[in-house]
């Protein structure tokens, strides 16, 4: 087995577990759908880590090509998974009990938890093409994606504007769709 293959378990599994976080709260929502008072934003954000997740394990698959892991690397790569996975289990509340459960609330009362850790996130992977090529990534378009979100995400912890959110919610969304379309729509 190579280095690639024996690293990229732990990552598959902590992508696994984001990707399973955010299915038990869809299913959660469907069996507590009596009790829950609707936030559409909350429906899109969870339909948007869930695609995010899925396109960060299919991207992985172009660090296979890395002859040399370091610790710090590997870290780092950890870390963005990790990350995506606290997003995941911030997106959807546990739904357990009998009382109401309000997504509005939930979203709002982890706002600025959420998009500080959005922002870590795309800063961690703007961070690997340093660590493995000692540059920015060298595609303009993708970095410019990343600032986007960030800017994007950096407002939304700020704010607690409902129209912000959702035009948000619904732009993210969309332009992640594209950004896949156009810069990872084929496995190299």
């Amino acid at each position: 087995m190579d280095a690639f293959n024996y690293l990229s378990v732990l990552t598959s599994i902590i992508l696994g577990l984001a990707i399973t976080q955010i299915l038990k709260g869809v299913r959660g929502m469907v069996l507590s759908r009596a009790r829950v008072i609707p936030y559409w934003p909350t429906f899109a954000f969870a339909v948007f880590l869930f695609l995010v997740d899925v396109q960060v394990w299919w991207a992985f698959f172009e660090l296979r090509e890395v002859r040399t892991w370091t610790f710090p690397l590997f870290a780092l790569v950890v870390t963005q998974t990790t990350s995506l996975y606290l997003l995941a289990a911030l997106v959807l509340p546990d739904f357990f009990g009998e009382e109401a459960i309000d997504l509005r609330k939930h979203y709002f009362a982890h706002q600025r938890i959420f998009f500080s850790l959005f922002v870590v996130t795309l800063l961690i992977s703007l961070a690997k093409p340093i660590f493995l090529e000692g540059h920015l990534p060298d595609d303009r378009v993708d970095v410019a994606f990343h600032l986007g979100w960030i800017s994007i995400a950096v407002a939304a912890a700020i704010t607690k504007r409902d129209w912000f959110h959702k035009a948000m919610s619904v732009t993210s969304l969309l332009t992640f769709l594209v950004y896949i379309a156009l810069l990872f729509a084929r496995l190299r």
